[in-house]
């Protein structure tokens, strides 16, 4: 008969912490993410308008890399300034929904004449 003990199951050991909270990244983070995001659209934007000029000979590829060049600054800082979404907070006391529900005296049948 088999005897139960700690030594059956040897334990992972993880070098990392186990999140236990859904804590939204810092501003910091958020702020460097977006900047390396911003940097990486001009940096595209950069490379379309040098493609843009040694396909010269190519009209429709010049054209849609040269459009590419023009609209990706305004798509890059669209995304620069979009952050998370904020989470909805709920005040403490305050329910979303009344706590009883009104009848309708006409479908009950009972009529309260004063």
């Amino acid at each position: 008969m088999p005897v139960a003990s700690s030594q059956q199951f040897p334990r992972s050991r993880r070098p990392e912490p186990v999140l236990i909270t859904e804590a939204a990244p810092s501003l910091t983070d958020q702020q460097a993410a977006r900047k390396r995001r911003y940097a990486i659209t001009m940096a595209i934007r950069g490379v379309a308008l040098v493609l843009a000029a040694v396909f010269y000979q190519t009209v429709w590829l010049m054209i849609i890399l040269a459009v590419l060049g023009t609209v990706l600054p305004w798509i890059a800082v669209v995304m620069a300034n979009d952050r998370p979404p904020k989470a909805k907070t709920r005040l403490p006391g305050v329910d979303a929904r009344p706590d009883r529900v009104l009848e309708n005296p006409a479908r009950s049948g009972r009529i309260i004449e004063g």
